[in-house]
């Protein structure tokens, strides 16, 4: 974007084609045309859920204009760690080789009374500068509160670690919390699914292509990227880390008021939560499952199922 304006409605204007812009722009500015290249191919696989291999996006990124070869969103690709998952086929039991099972989904038929029932977890990345960053997060699905996070410049199993590590160092949940994810490698690793069976949590992932299963990571996220990191210019990956703290700890869980909270920040919500009578509350969800001939409930049912506790605020 330039101002208000696109690049593509400028080369409309100036009658020039994208292909010949970006082509003048990689002669003169190559740094920033790089940028740029990175920016869309990131853009691309995050929107197909790192479905596409590099011909696809190659394919795409011809479509929006930019002439690149194939090679050279292969390299960006491999350094950026985006290469396309492989479907993994699904296994019920066996407790060995974690990172080659996808669990089912139980997000979706949860119905949440309280705090450290159910955790959502989601990865994104940052455009700084000079280099590409990936924040992991994880929130209370049902007070919203941001409970883990983690900023690093590797996008690997390494980065969701630190996040859960630092989620449970926060909130020492009970036994029977349900982990929702992705079907990311970053969250069937071996080694992430070992620390959430030390801790007595139960792994759940999205259905493919359902972008609904982690609505409230992702509604996080946008946030974050409006509210926060597209207002900003970073100097640094820790210039960065210092303004996501304070986004994330002192105004988004503290200050900031959620309409799906009856206007509550996710601390006030927590705290006035926690004063209601113990009769009032249960220490457990529900499950729910359709009957024979019901389907699931769509996006705006399934939404107001999970607001119907929050009546216990007034």
């Amino acid at each position: 974007m330039q101002g208000s304006l696109s690049i593509e409605r400028m080369c409309q204007f100036a009658q020039v084609s994208r292909a010949g812009f970006y082509r003048r722009w990689r002669e003169k500015q190559p740094q920033e045309e790089e940028m740029a290249v990175r920016s869309e191919i990131q853009r691309i696989a995050l929107e197909h859920r790192r479905r596409y291999g590099y011909p696809r996006i190659t394919r795409e990124l011809r479509r929006r204009g930019l002439q690149v070869n194939h090679k050279r969103v292969l390299r960006i690709m491999r350094e950026d760690n985006l290469l396309a998952l492989r479907s993994r086929k699904f296994v019920r039991t066996t407790a060995s080789h974690h990172s080659e099972k996808v669990y089912l989904n139980l997000a979706r038929h949860l119905e949440l009374t309280g705090v450290n029932q159910l955790w959502v977890a989601d990865i994104t990345y940052i455009r700084l500068r000079a280099e590409f960053v990936y924040l992991a997060v994880i929130l209370d699905a049902f007070s919203r509160k941001v409970v883990g996070w983690a900023l690093g410049r590797s996008l690997t199993s390494q980065l969701t670690i630190a996040a859960l590590e630092r989620a449970i160092a926060e909130r020492q949940p009970p036994p029977g919390l349900v982990h929702h994810s992705d079907r990311g490698l970053q969250y069937a690793s071996e080694d992430y699914v070992r620390i959430l069976q030390q801790h007595h949590m139960i792994a759940s992932m999205s259905r493919p292509g359902n972008p609904y299963d982690n609505a409230q990571c992702e509604s996080f996220l946008k946030t974050l990227k409006q509210e926060e990191i597209y207002v900003s210019d970073y100097l640094d990956l820790e210039d960065l880390r210092t303004h996501i703290a304070v986004f994330i700890e002192q105004y988004y869980n503290r200050c900031r008021l959620h309409s799906a909270l009856n206007y509550h920040s996710p601390e006030e919500f927590e705290q006035e939560l926690a004063a209601l009578p113990a009769c009032s509350l249960s220490t457990a969800p529900r499950m729910s499952f359709p009957r024979h001939g019901e389907s699931f409930p769509g996006k705006g049912e399934g939404e107001q199922r999970s607001r119907s506790p929050l009546h216990l605020l007034g």
